[in-house]
């Protein structure tokens, strides 16, 4: 029998930035409303969708190999993984995801001692303990099973949320009085798994290209054509084409020039690409950067 590495979807908010990043990086994953086993185009993987929330256990039970969930669920579940990578990516925005006690904007806390011997409703019950712990604060923790933010105006004292803006929580009337925990996607292992030689060079080469394919989205390839005589001007005036191939062209007395940078500073470089003499200057999308 061929040899199989079973991977742990997260199903949920980050469900479907995983699989486009996944998809970048040459894996590509369909999802069936009837199935929790989706397909992959590699007959080396097999696919479980289950809830990030509970994919650290199963990870660390050997059901799954590997993994990607939040770095928040691995410490919730205090489950012993080998950590693969961490990968920037959210169904919002490359902000890590925040976990934070709030209060209604009118309320008197002002800090997590001003819950003594109160009640806090949250999803993150095992983290929100050793918060009040560390901070010696002994108050009722109550596991929310949804809507957290309405329960804090009504049925409980303090709330304990994720969020990646706060957009929502200033939408619903919140405060923020502290930051228990600031949470990333992980590429998870099990640990026996991470000792099989076969399995951990399949983890490996997945989080490799997964990389590859997040760096390449904050960046673009540009090409250009410029005169021989311009060019260590461009290169002295442009510290952004950093390390560029250069070539010559059948046109004597002229090159090409090809690069990658920041994508946040093209449209600052292309018309100091045109006013030092470039030519013929095109910008391209990137699929993969692997260093």
């Amino acid at each position: 029998m061929s040899k199989k590495l079973r991977f742990g979807l997260p199903k949920g908010s980050l469900q479907e930035a995983t699989i486009e990043k996944l998809a970048k990086a040459g894996f590509n994953i369909q999802v069936s409303s009837r199935s929790y086993i989706p397909y992959v185009d590699d007959d080396e993987m097999e696919i479980r969708l289950i809830r990030a929330q509970e994919i650290s256990r199963y990870v660390e039970h050997g059901y799954l190999d590997c993994g990607i969930t939040g770095h928040d669920w691995i410490i919730e579940n205090g489950s012993k993984v080998h950590e693969v990578g961490e990968f920037l990516f959210s169904k919002v925005s490359r902000r890590p995801a925040r976990w934070v006690l709030c209060v209604p904007e009118n309320s008197p806390v002002k800090s997590v001692k001003d819950l003594q011997g109160k009640r806090i409703a949250t999803e993150v019950v095992n983290l929100t303990k050793k918060y009040l712990k560390k901070h010696g604060v002994k108050a009722e923790v109550e596991f929310s099973w949804g809507a957290t933010e309405v329960k804090a105006h009504e049925l409980v004292d303090a709330i304990v949320e994720v969020t990646e803006t706060g957009s929502s929580l200033k939408a619903n009337k919140l405060r923020i009085v502290d930051e228990l925990l600031s949470s990333t996607p992980r590429l998870i292992s099990n640990l026996a798994a991470w000792q099989d030689s076969w399995k951990r060079k399949k983890i490996e080469t997945l989080a490799l290209l997964l990389k590859g394919a997040l760096d390449a989205e904050a960046k673009v390839g540009l090409k250009m054509n410029i005169a021989e005589k311009n060019l260590q001007t461009l290169l002295t005036t442009l510290p952004a084409l950093r390390n560029p191939t250069i070539s010559n062209l059948s046109l004597e007395g002229w090159v090409a020039v090809e690069t990658i940078i920041d994508e946040k500073v093209v449209r600052d470089i292309i018309p100091k690409l045109k006013t030092a003499g470039a030519e013929g200057i095109i910008e391209y999308p990137l699929n993969k950067v692997v260093y």
